[in-house]
């Protein structure tokens, strides 16, 4: 069984928290080559998302189905173009109902990818500021692992880096990402008791593009 990301998240920082201790931050080249390493890291970050961004458009109106026999991918017609429904849960402790939301695969992707590029220029902005302002050095070390290591581990590379079908923990749509124990809010619900439900609730049909 794999281990939650967020639990080897919390043993890295714990063993870099350590590591740093050791590194002598005072001195002006160890600084500047941990700002590197950090830049360094962004860069791959950057280029990982825009080399997604390109792969999920290059997609568009084509259709990858798994085949169970071969267990192959095996290219048919208009997939990335297949309409997508599910509903969204409200957001824990409002009073809002689910929302019924109608998208398609390529525009669902291309969501996923703008949340990931705005949890990364927060995460670096963030940084900037503890960094810069407050002078912080030790989490530039962390920062520098975790975000590379999320980025790697998420679901879009899975899919259109590493070629993983989407099926299983992979099917869209995907559950967000749980807490320290995996206990997360409840995630959308794409199964058709619920489309259905949510329908005649008039609680969507909300189209995202």
């Amino acid at each position: 069984m794999a281990l939650n990301p967020q639990i080897t998240n919390l043993v890295i920082i714990l063993g870099m928290m350590q590591v740093s201790k050791k590194i002598p931050f005072e001195d002006p080249q160890v600084l500047m080559g941990v700002r590197i390493l950090y830049v360094v890291s962004n860069l791959i970050i950057a280029g990982v998302y825009l080399y997604l961004q390109s792969k999920i458009n290059a997609k568009k109106g084509m259709n990858f189905g798994y085949c169970g026999y071969s267990g192959t991918l095996t290219e048919v017609i208009m997939t990335d173009m297949t309409t997508l429904k599910y509903v969204e849960p409200a957001p824990m402790g409002s009073a809002e109902e689910p929302k019924l939301v109608t998208t398609t695969i390529h525009s669902y992707d291309l969501q996923q990818l703008r949340g990931l590029w705005k949890s990364q220029l927060m995460g670096v902005g963030m940084m900037g500021v503890m960094h810069l302002y407050f002078k912080y050095t030790n989490p530039l070390l962390i920062q520098s692992l975790i975000p590379l290591k999320g980025a790697f581990e998420g679901n879009l590379v899975k899919i259109h880096l590493f070629g993983s079908p989407a099926i299983g923990d992979l099917k869209r749509p995907w559950k967000a990402a749980g807490g320290m124990m995996g206990m997360g809010g409840d995630g959308p619900k794409a199964d058709k008791k619920s489309i259905e439900q949510a329908e005649r609730a008039g609680s969507g049909g909300v189209k995202e593009e």
